[in-house]
């Protein structure tokens, strides 16, 4: 038993003034359920997860220390970095992973690493207590306060709620292939109530290799606001964040990799790739909103990442958000219109791949010029129209579901001097106040994320997908009473089926290595759905479904 340190006596101190934690309802659950094998008299495996003193606070400190970034004494789970707790990471704790037992269906034990927690039947762990667990593991295994609403959690298992997949976890790419990200389950409030929106930052330490990242695959539900990848420059900057789920941003020394408000995979184009080093840090954000009153939100989001070896692409892509901070929008109910310079003291042309424009509820409109001589030259975004390619029809603009534009081929331009872009958004605030820029979707925001190349030479890109054979897609039966089946003949690839409902919410993804889905009814309620269709190298299919 390691003694008890100065600052646990300290961390004593802040319990006792403040009282229950989240911490100490882990250790709870351990009592419970853990120390009949793990008993401070007869430790197996030497885990001593009850503690000897006679003050629970006190016991509770001393078995935070013996799991808290400590290495298993297992050999398998000790190969792989496991730690008992391994803070911010629930799927490399393997004191989690030994109790798990079928509640993240992604996470197993080895041959090697034994049978599951609690042994022998001898107590059965809920799946709310082993939730706790793994909230208190994913917000950074702290020994004090209440990082997470317990209450929510319990509500979710013991009465019921909704999640962002339903269906269980997106496929991982294969092992060749690249590797699989997991960011949450976080859990909301009810929609309408405090708790109902949430945004978290979390630092990711990759554990592969130095690699070019050619496809990037964002999963997530219709409830989510947005998610972005940034990439620490050095481990030092990275090593100063706090591990686990976190509320603020601490961006210091960091790069944009990527940021979607909606699934999107990004498959860049032939010759280009982000470059990562060996065990390079990322950092995740994710914005979930709950938009389902009176019931509780499981928020998690999947990130595919593919890749080749190393000088296997000709050219680095780059990505840089630019944010317009300096935004008032009174709540007159007239239209309000920001406009901002981007240039920079780069002499060189660069060669603009993608643009994607970002504002919350009050947007009404995100359009983005090319500059030459100090005016304005030719639009080349305008988020009202399909795949913001200006000119379009019937403008119309869906703050919720602005559109990335990727450009075939480049648009080559130069940002120093009096060149660069000009973006402009407006806004029509009907609201009870002015808003300012800010994070939540109460605030506002005048965002543009650029991603561009500084050479071309040796990149292909090619945005064009080809249309489904003629044969198309077949969707049976349409009316759907129990279920229906979608499937496209005479073609392969992986495949993904996204249902929304009227109001464009996400309802359900499935993913397959064929063309071919089996969609169950499964208390859907009746109506009439949406439904996009869609097939590696194949341009979407998107359709009506009616559920009877």
């Amino acid at each position: 038993m390691k003694p008890l340190t100065f600052s646990l006596f300290l961390i004593l101190f802040s319990f006792q003034a403040f009282g229950q934690s989240n911490g100490l309802s882990v250790y709870r659950i351990m009592q419970d359920h853990c120390v009949s094998c793990h008993s401070n008299a007869n430790p197996a495996a030497n885990l001593d997860l009850e503690g000897s003193s006679t003050n629970e606070l006190v016991s509770w400190l001393q078995v935070h220390q013996n799991v808290t970034g400590v290495t298993p004494q297992n050999s398998e789970a000790a190969a792989k970095g496991d730690q008992y707790v391994f803070p911010g990471r629930a799927d490399k704790s393997f004191l989690f992973r030994k109790l798990n037992n079928g509640l993240e269906s992604s996470y197993s034990l080895g041959s090697g690493e034994n049978e599951p927690m609690p042994l022998n039947g001898n107590t059965t762990m809920s799946d709310a207590d082993k939730e706790i667990i793994r909230q208190w593991i994913l917000f950074g295994a702290r020994t004090t306060g209440n990082q997470f609403d317990e209450e929510v959690v319990r509500t979710y298992y013991d009465v019921g709620g909704q999640q962002a997949f339903p269906d269980g976890p997106p496929p991982a790419p294969a092992a060749d292939e690249g590797f699989q990200i997991k960011m949450g389950p976080f859990f909301l409030g009810e929609g309408g109530q405090p708790g109902d929106e949430l945004e978290f930052f979390q630092k990711w330490e990759l554990d592969v290799p130095q690699s070019e990242v050619v496809s990037l695959d964002h999963m997530f539900s219709g409830h989510s606001h947005h998610f972005i990848i940034y990439k620490y420059n050095n481990a030092s900057s990275a090593n100063s964040v706090a591990d686990g789920l976190r509320t603020y941003q601490a961006h210091d020394d960091i790069n944009l990799v990527t940021a979607v408000q909606e699934q999107t995979k990004i498959d860049l184009p032939d010759g280009a790739a982000f470059y990562w080093d060996a065990n390079a840090i990322l950092d995740l954000n994710s914005h979930y909103i709950n938009y389902s009153f009176g019931e509780v939100y499981k928020a998690e989001t999947y990130l595919n990442v593919y890749t080749v070896p190393p000088g296997t692409a000709s050219q680095e892509m780059h990505t840089e958000l630019i944010a317009n901070i300096a935004i008032n929008i009174p709540n007159n109910e007239e239209l309000i219109t920001a406009e901002d310079v981007i240039t920079s003291s780069w002499p060189n042309d660069v060669y603009l791949w993608g643009l994607m424009g970002h504002t919350h509820k009050y947007g009404r409109d995100y359009k983005v010029w090319t500059r030459e001589n100090g005016v304005k030259s030719e639009l080349i975004y305008d988020a009202s129209c399909a795949e913001a390619v200006p000119g379009c029809v019937s403008p119309n603009f869906d703050y919720q579901h602005i559109p990335l534009r990727l450009y075939d081929p480049f648009v080559q331009f130069n940002l120093s001097g009096s060149n660069g872009l000009i973006h402009q958004a407006s806004w029509l605030n009907d609201g009870p106040q002015s808003v300012f820029f800010g994070p939540t979707s109460d605030d506002e925001m005048m965002v543009l994320v650029m991603m561009y190349l500084l050479d071309t030479e040796g990149v292909n890109v090619n945005t064009e997908e080809p249309e489904l054979p003629q044969a198309g897609l077949k969707v049976f039966p349409n009316p759907m009473n129990f279920q229906t089946e979608f499937f496209a003949d005479g073609i392969n690839g992986e495949s993904r089926l996204t249902l929304l409902d009227g109001l464009g919410r996400v309802i359900r993804v499935q993913q397959n290595d064929r063309p071919y889905f089996r969609l169950e009814k499964n208390g859907l309620p009746s109506g009439i759905y949406f439904y996009e269709f869609s097939v590696d190298g194949f341009a979407p299919k998107s359709g009506k479904l009616v559920v009877n």
